[in-house]
């Protein structure tokens, strides 16, 4: 689609609410592209942000991310939502864009006026998210979808930042992966709310669920705290799917009734404030860069007239 730069941000954020999918892109795409008039979109998202449920899918690659997602998706149509999908996949080490494109392998959704599916370039970002998702979440939630399903590139077993960015984390395993307990050694027994061990129709899955069951069992947690399912799904054939989603829905409650979900959107909040103010401050220490205050400081650093830490608070004051 040509990004045509003439829509006003007021009539692109009204365009997005009421359902429409190109306006919706277009805004995702001024995100991407880090737009002049982003703090502008932002503004106008914001009074209309906060009600969809994010849920986060991560798991080692070859677990069956998109598959999932996918089945997700036709769960929650057939409830009613509308639903939006970011796909983060690897990035093209000659465009830069999405190399994979989640939105091939969802084509059942594609005419579906409900669903809305965005693959974004990840573009050399760690944690198996992109840059952008933040805002791009926000435009998906000010949009009014009921749900948004965020599915990261899975480029390591440790990739668990998008704990930080769900209100609901759904890590997936699979049997005849290794040793599937190597994910949980890596993390993400502290971050996942839900577990699914896909593929479930293969032999091993009872060894994978014994053992996962096993090392949660040994993480401490308070009595009132939220107790991780264990769900087995095959999801290409949509198997288990429906016992998922009615876990999302538990947990949600939960952290309404717990007031959980208010403190992790607070904490989602004060993270993205940090990361704005840090590229910020980023930015204005790229023009001293070879300047000549920071060379004086630098000389006297070396030279053992001054430590690094009264060298930058000095740079710092110059700002």
């Amino acid at each position: 689609m040509p990004r045509s730069t003439a829509a006003p941000v007021a009539e692109l954020v009204e365009r997005a609410r009421s359902g429409e999918p190109r306006a919706v892109a277009r805004l995702i795409s001024l995100v991407e592209d880090a737009s002049p008039r982003l703090r502008e979109v932002m503004a106008a998202l914001a009074p209309h942000a906060g009600q969809a449920h994010i849920v986060g899918i991560t798991g080692s690659p070859g677990v069956g991310k998109s598959t999932s997602t996918s089945a997700l998706v036709t769960a929650y149509r057939k409830a009613g939502k509308r639903v939006g999908v970011l796909a983060v996949d690897p990035s093209s080490p000659f465009s830069g864009g999405a190399l994979l494109g989640d939105r091939v392998r969802m084509q059942d959704h594609a005419t579906d006026a409900g669903v809305f599916i965005r693959s974004m370039a990840s573009r050399g970002h760690l944690g198996g998210l992109a840059w952008s998702t933040p805002q791009a979440l926000r435009v998906l939630d000010a949009a009014g979808f009921d749900v948004v399903l965020v599915e990261t590139v899975g480029v390591g077993q440790s990739e668990v930042e998008i704990a930080g960015m769900a209100d609901t984390t759904v890590i997936l395993l699979a049997p005849g992966m290794g040793d599937g307990i190597q994910a949980a050694k890596a993390g993400i027994l502290e971050v996942g709310d839900i577990y699914v061990v896909n593929k479930a129709d293969r032999d091993g899955v009872q060894n994978v669920t014994r053992d996962l069951r096993a090392m949660l069992a040994l993480a401490e947690r308070s009595p009132d705290a939220w107790s991780p399912p264990i769900l087995k799904t095959v999801a290409s054939r949509g198997e288990g799917v429906d016992e998922v989603v009615a876990a999302i829905d538990d947990r949600l409650a939960w952290m309404r009734a717990n007031s959980v979900l208010e403190e992790r959107r607070r904490s989602r909040a004060r993270d993205e404030i940090e990361a704005i103010a840090m590229t910020a401050l980023r930015a204005r220490f790229a023009h001293l860069h070879g300047d000549a205050r920071l060379d004086v400081l630098a000389a006297k650093v070396a030279a053992g007239g001054t430590d690094p830490y009264s060298a930058a608070d000095e740079l710092i004051d110059a700002l």
